[in-house]
C-alpha cells in the first residue's frame, strides 16, 4: 500500500508540474509566471512541431481578453486553425507584472489583448491589435481566420 501511495503522489505531482508549465489557449493570465520562460518553451515547441507562436498579451482584468478566449473556445473553425499552426502562450500585463523586460523588445502595445506572432526562431513577424479583429461586442470570424491564415508558417 505505501508503494501505491508513492506512485499516486508521484503521478499527481507530475500532472501538476505539467499543468503549471503549460501555457495555452485555456490558460489564465498569471502575473506570477515567468513570461520569458513561457515564450521560450512555446518557441521550442513550435520549432519541434513546425508551427509559429501566438503570444496573447493581456490580463485577467481585461474584458476583451475574456471575450477573445470565449470566441476561440466556441468557434470550432478558428480554434482548429490555431491548433493546427500555432502554439499559443499567454503573457500577463497588469500593474502586478507588466513583463516589461520581454515586451520592451517587441513593438509597442496600444491596447489589450494584443497578439504577437513569432516564427520558429522567436522573431516577431506580426504585431496584431485585437481591436482590428472585433465586430460589435465580439470578434469577427472572417477577420480572425484571415489573421490566423495569413500568419501561419509556410508548408
Amino acid at each position: 500500500m505505501p508503494a501505491m501511495r508513492k506512485m499516486l503522489l508521484a503521478a499527481v505531482v507530475c500532472v501538476a508540474a505539467v499543468g503549471a508549465a503549460a501555457q495555452g489557449l485555456d490558460a489564465k493570465f498569471d502575473p506570477r509566471r515567468d513570461a520569458a520562460a513561457d515564450v521560450a518553451r512555446a518557441v521550442a515547441q513550435a520549432g519541434e512541431q513546425g508551427k509559429h507562436v501566438i503570444v496573447d498579451v493581456g490580463g485577467e482584468w481585461c474584458a476583451w481578453c475574456h471575450i477573445l478566449h470565449r470566441f476561440i473556445a466556441r468557434t470550432v473553425e478558428v480554434r482548429a486553425a490555431i491548433e493546427a499552426d500555432y502554439v499559443w502562450v499567454k503573457v500577463n500585463w497588469s500593474p502586478a507584472n507588466k513583463n516589461e523586460q520581454l515586451l520592451s523588445a517587441w513593438p509597442k502595445v496600444a491596447g489589450y489583448p494584443h497578439l504577437f506572432v513569432l516564427d520558429r526562431s522567436g522573431r516577431v513577424i506580426r504585431s496584431q491589435p485585437s481591436v482590428e479583429l472585433e465586430s460589435g461586442t465580439d470578434y469577427d470570424v472572417a477577420k480572425v481566420l484571415a489573421f490566423v491564415r495569413d500568419s501561419r508558417p509556410a508548408r
